[in-house]
């Protein structure tokens, strides 16, 4: 197996993406950046880190990853990181043994037509149903799964009695609604221990002080309304991450 390429065509290779694969299924298991012999490096690695783990995996069964070269000849440092970026958001982060999806990948990687015209020419909306309103912008992330963007949303708040007029919660980021629930109760934190949230939580006891609600995606007519648009006129706050509106 090759494991350094020849020091004479360094100059030629500049920067460029590279694959691991599985031989045994031919699966993609990391997507990586670098110049010279960097995509070589993980051979050599002895660590708990999953890629490595995964090698040594492959190993025990008397093979070796494949590499390939996706793009080579990049002289500009950042593009090569938007494209490495681009390529992971091609794959779901859970299907690779990343740590991150990527440089740069929440404000330009994968995401919806829609999400990409809401974030360069958002609509201002006038917000007429009780609404309370979180912004996830450290645990938001395009492309994420449904699932989770309601967890994130609904989930350990610390909020005062004005939660019990809102109708509906948004999620948002960025100021921009990325989700609209129809709000059916709230519980103390933890309450509906089924939540993927809660399982990968390290807290998994009550706290009657935090708030999460339980709830559905709005009806179409709802999310029409406000998903997508804009809504920051109604954060006042930088620091808070919650919003009360028409509660």
């Amino acid at each position: 197996m090759i494991k350094k390429f020849p020091i004479s065509i360094h100059k030629e290779l500049k920067y460029y993406v590279y694959i691991y694969i599985d031989p045994r299924n031919d699966e993609i298991f990391y997507v990586g950046k670098g110049k010279g012999d960097r995509c070589f490096s993980h051979l050599f690695e002895d660590s708990e880190k999953e890629k490595v783990r995964k090698i040594k995996d492959i190993r025990a069964d008397g093979l070796e990853p494949k590499i390939e070269i996706i793009v080579h000849g990049i002289e500009d440092d950042s593009l090569v990181k938007r494209i490495e970026a681009s390529i992971i958001d091609c794959f779901k982060i859970d299907k690779l043994t990343n740590i991150q999806r990527g440089y740069h990948s929440k404000e330009f990687g994968r995401m919806s037509v829609q999400q990409l015209i809401a974030t360069y020419q958002a609509e201002d909306v006038e917000v007429e149903h009780p609404v309370i309103s979180f912004k996830l912008n450290s645990t938001f992330r395009y492309g994420l799964d449904p699932i989770k963007l309601y967890d994130f949303t609904r989930h350990s708040w610390k909020l005062g009695p004005r939660k019990d007029s809102a109708q509906y919660a948004f999620a948002v980021y960025q100021g921009i609604v990325q989700e609209v629930y129809k709000i059916e109760c709230w519980l103390p934190q933890n309450s509906t221990l089924n939540s993927k949230y809660i399982e990968e939580s390290e807290d998994k006891e009550v706290n009657e002080e935090r708030w999460e609600f339980v709830g559905n995606i709005a009806s179409k007519k709802i999310r029409d309304k406000y998903l997508y648009k804009d809504v920051s006129k109604y954060i006042k706050s930088n620091q808070n991450p919650v919003a009360y509106i028409n509660t």
